[in-house]
């Protein structure tokens, strides 16, 4: 079974810290905020004020991941301490095999142990490289560590109201 944090694991004052830092810079990368500061990704997200990232029900991680499948083309991006893994892609074609959730199109090939995903954010914020607005959907595990992120947008352009209103309806939707 998923576990969900409910509870909030920041003070006060850490909250505070990682909202002085991540205003320092709006453009900049969670994680690597994060890995600057010492603390789990997640807890940057958690210290963000809602209009830039809202805390989703984790227990209801395979449908959301489902959900994505309406809305086309995303963004994918997986990262780890030695590498960093984007594709471009449409969910679909989903299946299970023993703890692996599946994602197979001819765009998209992930292999997602669901059981290990405890949060989960909506998150918008100006993206690293060009400051456009991002939207994206980002998954942690028990460590605060990013799973995955789905982007919906990843700069560049302005958001396309589609993607908006997908995103707002989805965030909205699986809001704890």
């Amino acid at each position: 079974m998923t576990q969900t944090i409910t509870a909030s694991r920041l003070s006060d004052e850490q909250r505070r810290q990682i909202r002085q830092a991540y205003d320092a810079n709006r453009n900049q990368m969670t994680i690597v905020l994060a890995r600057q500061l010492g603390v789990p990704e997640a807890d940057v997200l958690e210290a963000m004020t809602p209009d830039l990232a809202v805390e989703l029900d984790a227990t209801r991680w395979e449908e959301l991941l489902r959900s994505f499948e309406s809305i086309g083309n995303v963004h994918v991006v997986a990262s780890n301490a030695s590498t960093t893994l984007e594709a471009f892609g449409q969910f679909g074609n989903f299946s299970t095999w023993g703890d692996y959730f599946n994602v197979q199109t001819k765009s998209l090939d992930m292999h997602i142990r669901g059981k290990t995903l405890t949060r989960v954010f909506a998150v918008e914020k100006p993206s690293h490289m060009d400051g456009v607005s991002t939207l994206s959907f980002q998954f942690f595990n028990g460590q605060g560590e990013a799973a995955f992120k789905v982007f919906l947008t990843f700069g560049g352009k302005p958001v396309e109201p589609e993607k908006r209103a997908a995103f707002d309806k989805l965030r909205e939707q699986f809001a704890r």
